[in-house]
């Protein structure tokens, strides 16, 4: 697979990251990238079959939230023509698609309990058997698996078998999120504002203004590289000036005057029900009977947005402006308290 995203940074987190993948990569044992969303969990994996011994075979990807759990175990090892309705015909699974490469599974921990048997056989025996056959095939596949998940307290709720974890985890790589290599954001930011600036045919970079690279600093960037990456090449594009360093960043895309307004409450409260006020519940931050220093700076903080929040109509702006608070200081603090609508 070709990419036009590549690895970028330069913190000692994520370069040791990286040297981890690197130097597990021409082992052919089964390595787990542990890491949130949007912080390249894919291009490890890419990593670590480019510099493996298997580089010149296939490198197959299945996410396995994409696919509904009926069809899982058939879209891994296959199945023969007439083994379930709608099986016309027979058909390869992803694990003999990758024989001689690698197998990416992301999302692992979404895996049946069904599958995660299959795939434990699999790692276990190099054998996967088709739907509907009887006799295994032998394949020869690397397994790169990735989530977000913390694997080992899902083992101990028996939500994935311990034993397969004990199978998949000769190596982990854990990928830090953005907002722990915040040296990497300027580096991140340039390298994808300059291929946005060479799409758009600008004769140079111009760079971010002081005011835009400090917006992005203080960010704390939930959807970590592929966010960065949305948020600045939307605002090079916007921009559209390739003489003045870009001044403007929007992190949020659904931002607008226009936007509908949040449902009414619910009646006994649920969803879309009215948020607290002061004083729905002041023995939470009541000095004199405070038992919890942080929980009730907290709930007070909660309690003072959801109340500017509820004067301003849900007026995003008004609210920040009433609390005397930048727009992205607000938002950031809405989304700390769970207070988005």
């Amino acid at each position: 697979m070709e990419r036009t995203t590549q690895l970028v940074g330069q913190s000692s987190s994520f370069l040791d990251a990286v040297e981890r993948a690197s130097r597990a990569a021409p082992l052919d044992r089964p390595v787990l990238v542990i890491g949130e969303r949007g912080t390249g969990k894919e291009l490890i994996a890419e990593r670590l079959h480019h510099l493996s011994s298997r580089w010149d075979g296939p490198l197959v990807v299945m996410n396995c939230a994409a696919l509904p759990e009926t069809l899982i175990e058939a879209e891994l090892f296959g199945h023969e023509a007439g083994s379930f309705t709608g099986a016309t015909k027979s058909r390869v699974g992803r694990f003999e698609e990758a024989d001689g490469g690698t197998l990416f599974l992301d999302e692992l921990a979404t895996l049946s309990q069904g599958a995660q048997e299959r795939l434990l056989r699999a790692v276990e025996y190099g054998e996967v058997t088709r739907i509907g056959a009887s006799k295994p095939m032998r394949v020869d596949v690397r397994i790169v698996a990735a989530t977000n998940e913390h694997l080992p307290r899902l083992a101990e709720e028996g939500r994935f078998r311990a034993d397969l974890l004990d199978r998949l985890c000769f190596e982990v790589v854990t990928l830090p999120p953005l907002r722990h290599r915040s040296s990497d954001i300027p580096v991140l930011a340039d390298h994808f504002a300059r291929r946005m600036a060479l799409e758009l045919e600008w004769p140079s970079w111009p760079g971010f203004s002081s005011a835009a690279l400090n917006r992005l600093l203080e960010y704390s960037w939930p959807g970590n590289v592929r966010e960065l990456r949305n948020v600045v090449e939307r605002a090079v594009y916007r921009w559209g000036d390739a003489e003045r360093p870009v001044d403007a960043v929007q992190f949020d895309p659904f931002e607008s005057p226009w936007l509908p307004p949040p449902r009414p409450a619910a009646p006994g409260g649920g969803e879309g029900a009215n948020l607290p006020v002061p004083a729905a519940a002041p023995s939470a931050w009541d000095p004199a009977g405070c038992a919890d220093f942080r929980l009730a700076v907290a709930e007070y903080e909660k309690a003072i947005l959801a109340a500017a929040l509820e004067k301003c109509r849900w007026n995003q702006r008004a609210a920040a402006t009433a609390l005397a608070l930048s727009y992205d200081q607000l938002r950031h603090a809405m989304k700390r308290h769970q207070l988005m609508a």
